[in-house]
């Protein structure tokens, strides 16, 4: 679904990424690991559109998107959920999910999407009026990710969803990206738990230094010497 090849990014004059490939195929999650600063969130800014990649390539079912501008790559069926939540905290809840659905093929079936994205997240429903910074974290976290799903993506990317929530909500956000996942929707996280993002992802990418340092499948990733000493305190 997704083809990253060899991509470079920088900051002005700074180098962010370097030599960066990956891949994604449809109907899987693929956890992006790294410490802070190491390039993740470049990572996601590059293939969403908000940065350009000074050389390499970003192919999205066949089509090459790296140069195109970000409505366009929403349109084609990429959403990013960033970092912070970035709501409009003065509009409400409701007219949050209906930002998400502002490509022409996303708002004719915004009424449909809607109600799909309330059974994920009921507690949407009952605050469609109250305004997004009235909400709890936890609230304005499923929020965001509702928000995301309004454009009716293929492929969803995840950045820092459990950031500063209780443990049980975080546990609530695993289930939902497993719930995701069955119902199709492919998924690039970028997650500080890394121990249950392994759990739920079926392969992993770890980002050091903006070069990728080791992947492989989740299931072996949890094994690597790397991953224990570095992400698990092991």
């Amino acid at each position: 679904m997704l083809e990253v090849s060899n991509i470079d990014t920088f900051y002005g004059k700074a180098q962010a990424l370097w030599d960066v490939s990956l891949r994604i195929d449809e109907a899987e999650i693929v956890a992006l690991i790294g410490a802070n600063g190491a390039g993740k969130t470049t990572l996601l800014n590059t293939i969403s559109g908000l940065l350009r990649p000074a050389s390499g390539s970003v192919e999205f079912l066949g089509q090459r998107i790296d140069g195109l501008a970000p409505h366009t790559i929403v349109e084609l069926g990429v959403s990013h959920v960033p970092e912070g939540r970035r709501l409009f905290t003065d509009m409400s809840v409701r007219e949050n999910l209906e930002m998400g659905a502002y490509t022409s093929g996303a708002w004719k079936r915004k009424e449909e999407t809607l109600e799909q994205v309330y059974q994920v997240f009921p507690a949407l429903k009952e605050r469609g009026g109250q305004l997004a910074r009235t909400l709890s974290g936890g609230e304005q976290q499923m929020l965001a990710m509702g928000r995301g799903l309004m454009s009716k993506p293929k492929l969803c990317m995840f950045d820092e969803p459990s950031f500063g929530l209780a443990p049980m909500l975080v546990l609530e956000v695993f289930q939902v990206m497993k719930s995701l996942r069955e119902q199709g929707i492919t998924i690039l996280l970028i997650e500080q738990n890394v121990r249950h993002t392994l759990e739920i992802a079926d392969r992993g990418y770890v980002l050091e230094n903006g070069r990728i340092a080791l992947e492989g499948e989740s299931k072996k990733l949890l094994k690597e010497e790397l991953i224990r000493k570095a992400y698990l305190g092991l």
